[in-house]
């Protein structure tokens, strides 16, 4: 059975290319262009993935409120935030909510479609029984599990974005060795500017330090890029 996504945008032409390009992929697709639509579908029927905006017509805030009263009817389902609007608070608000990934617009086509797959791959791992070990990556106090893209520091899960755990899985993958941002980004499947690299990584250290007000072992090399040290 092919799987449903529900887009959820209020700019019809975004909505319709986006919708276009998850058809070519063999999905299918259901478009909204404001919360009350959306949540009148996702009550009959909840999708098998959503992508929102977060503001939907009237709404500047819609798509926060829309990821809070989905979560409401189910934990599982993979959720992200595509929108133009690029700030820290954002990101960190919606993934607070429950969303799995936080991009911004400026995203290719082709690597939405990656995120999309990942999360996919996520939900299949996630339905599967735990045991192998060849996926888990511990470094210190880090556990990587791999199979279903989840991180935890001491035990405590952190809550990164796919973008993020990529980006911790190239570091800790190989403490001690030096990544650049065009390797971070490889890792990652995105591509960002250095700035966005930078916020990254800053977002990245604040939730490790929510957790541990001593965590340092995400370092900065001035000039080269970053590490990872145990």
């Amino acid at each position: 059975m092919k799987r449903l996504i529900a887009i959820v945008e209020d700019e019809p032409a975004i909505r319709d290319n986006y919708a276009a390009a998850f058809a070519r992929e063999g999905y299918v697709v259901r478009t909204y262009g404001n919360r009350a639509q959306a949540m009148a579908a996702f009550t009959a029927r909840l999708p098998d993935l959503a992508v929102i905006d977060i503001s939907l017509e009237d709404e500047p805030e819609g798509g926060f409120e829309l990821c809070r009263q989905l979560r409401g009817l189910s934990a599982e389902l993979p959720i992200i935030f595509l929108t133009a609007r690029d700030s820290e608070l954002d990101a960190v608000s919606g993934l607070r909510l429950g969303a799995d990934d936080f991009l911004t617009k400026d995203l290719s086509l082709a690597h939405l479609i990656a995120r999309v797959n990942a999360l996919f791959r996520r939900v299949e791992a996630l339905r599967k029984p735990p045991g192998d070990e060849g996926q888990i990556v511990r470094r210190g106090p880090l556990t990587l599990d791999v199979e279903r893209m989840r991180a935890e520091w001491e035990s405590k899960v952190v809550l990164l974005s796919l973008t993020e755990f990529w980006i911790v899985h190239a570091l800790a993958r190989h403490p001690g060795h030096v990544k650049n941002r065009q390797q971070l980004m490889d890792a990652a499947n995105v591509v960002l500017d250095d700035n966005t690299i930078t916020s990254h990584v800053k977002r990245i250290r604040r939730k490790f330090q929510s957790l541990d007000p001593a965590f340092d072992a995400l370092q900065t090399v001035y000039g080269m890029g970053y590490r990872w040290v145990e």
